[in-house]
């Protein structure tokens, strides 16, 4: 079972928006076990569309399109559906009484004709009501392709997609099983992880596939299942995790699907009680974004320091000046200080901090352009690490903040 999503818009193709649409659909799709033949991007063009509806129907059993269906005459999805199906277009009674609910609730506006014409739907359509918006899915049919329009509006799709299409893929087809696992590594490069589990990874079963996913500092190893039997596929997938296992659990995080590495972090800091600071300087507060986004942060998140400019180490953070004259401030001999001091302001039991040169220029210290200095405050002690992490600016921040969350972890880990 092969689909095909169509996104419709101008604005994707001249870069205004990002089509976060097809992300979304495709992943609930994969879910259920429905492969992505192709993703596709048109725009407002009727031609266009057209010429793209017929290439789907070749490629794929369900084609996906979303975005065209708004009140404007640029929205021209629908009229195009008609066309396509040499179909007319009708009004529909409970689109228009969901319209008009919406203008009572939350519009409180005379409905104007653009706004009623939007209950106009292919008459051969079956209607996936939009409880959040006035444009309604539409479900079609033809020679035993299904075409699916959804709204562009992401809320509105995905609701829609998670309540109407994907229950009813469900009832209409039997799908197979599919599963996938993500496995997070920390501290060792895709090739030499590839070295390292290249004899299990060639015996891997037939229908169990590995992707290697790499980011700045940190690999994803992914692994994905599918076959009709789901009692087998699980029992293989557990096995084949657990002979992996031990290859890898120097470097081993946790599952993806479980959680991130800031959520992972969280939950063992309130197993233990422990608290956590952050003092900032070339991350520029990263690493606190990324901690402060996971629910439940501030039962273990006290706070951070931004202190980017090396007065503010002094005046806000209280390190010693001759401590940054001595050594520069991009050393590992600042950064503890930093670290110390953050934990001491925080009253925490464990303080992160960075200090480093992520470029272009050298700016206040004499370290290269790429240097970074991590230290780490424990209820031990303090410790450090100096990195080198290239030349491009945001690479060598994110790799900086993957690195501290790789200490962080593997120091709270030990307990």
């Amino acid at each position: 079972m092969q689909a095909e999503i169509i996104t419709i818009g101008d604005e994707i193709l001249i870069g205004q928006i990002v089509d976060s649409n097809s992300a979304f659909i495709a992943k609930q799709l994969n879910k259920i076990g429905v492969s992505v033949y192709q993703i596709t991007s048109v725009q407002d063009d009727k031609a266009h569309i057209l010429k793209s509806l017929k290439e789907a129907e070749d490629n794929a059993d369900i084609i996906i399109i979303t975005g065209g269906l708004g009140p404007t005459k640029d929205d021209i999805t629908k009229n195009t559906l008609a066309d396509y199906f040499n179909d007319t277009l009708v009004p529909d009674a409970s689109v228009l009484e969901n319209i008009q609910e919406l203008w009572r609730k939350y519009i409180k506006q005379e409905l104007s004709q653009v706004n009623i014409d939007q209950a106009l739907v292919p008459s051969t359509a079956k209607v996936l009501m939009n409880r959040f918006g006035s444009a309604p899915g539409m479900w079609l049919e033809k020679e035993g392709k299904i075409f699916i329009s959804l709204p562009g509006v992401p809320f509105e799709m995905k609701a829609l997609v998670e309540n109407e299409v994907i229950p009813s893929l469900r009832k209409q087809f039997k799908l197979p099983f599919i599963i996938h696992k993500t496995l997070l590594t920390y501290g060792l490069g895709e090739s030499k992880l590839a070295e390292r589990i290249e004899a299990w990874e060639d015996n891997l079963p037939k229908f169990i596939k590995l992707a290697y996913l790499p980011s700045l500092g940190r690999v994803r190893l992914r692994l994905s299942a599918k076959a009709n039997d789901k009692e087998m596929v699980v029992a293989e997938m557990e096995k084949q995790i657990n002979a992996l296992l031990p290859q890898i659990q120097d470097i081993f995080v946790g599952f993806e699907e479980d959680h991130s590495i800031e959520a992972i972090i969280g939950k063992k800091l309130t197993e233990l009680g422990r608290t956590l600071a952050t003092a900032e300087s070339c991350t520029g507060g990263k690493i606190a974004e990324q901690i402060t986004v996971i629910p439940g942060a501030s039962n273990y998140f006290k706070g951070s320091v931004v202190s980017y400019a090396t007065q503010a180490k002094i005046d806000v953070l209280k390190v010693d000046a001759d401590i940054i004259d001595k050594y520069s401030v991009v050393s590992t001999q600042v950064a503890e200080a930093m670290a110390l001091q953050a934990q001491k302001l925080f009253k925490t039991d464990y303080a992160i901090s960075t200090t480093g040169n992520a470029g272009p220029t050298k700016g206040d210290g004499d370290a290269e352009v790429g240097t970074v200095c991590i230290a780490l405050a424990t209820p031990q002690g303090v410790f450090s690490e100096e990195f080198h992490l290239g030349n491009h600016r945001v690479k060598v921040i994110n790799k900086a903040v993957n690195k501290a969350f790789e200490l962080l972890q593997k120091e709270i880990f030990k307990n």
